[in-house]
């Protein structure tokens, strides 16, 4: 339980960062949060949750063949999550079937395979792991590996955020006044499949679709600006994962799905907030940029 009084909270914070794991975990799950926070909101106002989800489920054969072949799992998870976008785009520009059925299609026959090969190859990894994470497992190789990859994808979500809303909103637009409508679809994939592979170690390839529609989903109600969005969205994600992980030492309770648990709760407790008399988000009126 978390206490009322200042000095037992304090203390309920604190203690837990005397362990090297806790110390580890939390920085994974700030940088974890901040990049599927920004991210999440383009997700959202693009309507591709069900494209997060289907990346998150594509690596599993990648991860497996990489441990194979003795690469990096990374490489392996990065380049299957990318074919699975790009096979899914394919199949929509070249078949009568909708996005959302070609995307079911690919992402559950590519993790089915995935599932296949885990169960034929000899290997040493656990299949809980990569379905659900292991944040607290992480060791600072690992915490090295996801910022290599969350900080370079902050940034470019970041200086491009507005391309970015365009070409969300109304691609015929973008591509009318010049932008590179073709290299900012591709670009999105490519920072969704990085965003998966930064995540896998902490939430894994189940949880991470949560990590990839709450926060953008919280902010798209609380707010008609996107960059407030953008900011909501981050705060609730980085507040999450540090609230859910230090919740999750205290319950001895696994951590990834403490902090998708903590998400939920303020999502509700957003919803909620914007049913109060004269509150809107971006639902109602559209976002709007705030430069």
């Amino acid at each position: 339980m978390i206490p009322l009084d200042f000095s037992s909270l304090f203390s309920w914070i604190i203690d837990p960062l005397a362990h090297g794991f806790m110390q580890r975990g939390l920085v994974v799950a700030v940088l974890v949060g901040a990049i599927c926070a920004l991210l999440s909101c383009y997700l959202v106002l693009k309507g591709w949750s069900l494209m997060g989800d289907a990346v998150s489920h594509a690596v599993l054969p990648g991860i497996v063949l990489a441990h194979v072949i003795q690469i990096p799992l990374a490489i392996g998870a990065f380049v299957a999550g990318l074919g699975c976008a790009l096979a899914t785009g394919y199949l929509k520009a070249n078949s009568r079937i909708k996005e959302d059925a070609v995307m079911g299609i690919v992402f559950s026959g590519m993790f089915a395979l995935g599932l296949v090969m885990f169960v034929k190859v000899d290997t040493d990894l656990h299949l809980t792991h990569i379905l659900f994470g292991n944040m607290l497992g992480v060791q600072w190789p690992d915490v090295v590996e996801a910022a290599l990859i969350s900080v370079p994808a902050i940034l470019i979500v970041l200086a491009k955020r507005k391309d970015l809303l365009l070409y969300c909103f109304d691609p015929a637009h973008a591509r009318a006044i010049g932008l590179p409508v073709g290299l900012l679809h591709f670009g999105l994939l490519t920072l969704l499949a990085l965003t998966i592979v930064a995540s896998l170690k902490a939430v894994g390839i189940i949880l991470v679709i949560a990590m990839l529609i709450a926060p953008g989903a919280i902010g798209y109600l609380m707010t008609k600006r996107f960059d407030v969005m953008l900011a909501i969205a981050a705060a609730a994600a980085i507040g999450s994962s540090v609230i859910g992980t230090i919740l999750s030492f205290h319950i001895d309770g696994a951590t990834g799905p403490t902090i998708v648990v903590v998400q939920s709760v303020v999502f509700v407790l957003a919803l909620a907030w914007t049913k109060r008399p004269g509150k809107s988000g971006l639902a109602e009126t559209g976002a709007k940029s705030s430069a």
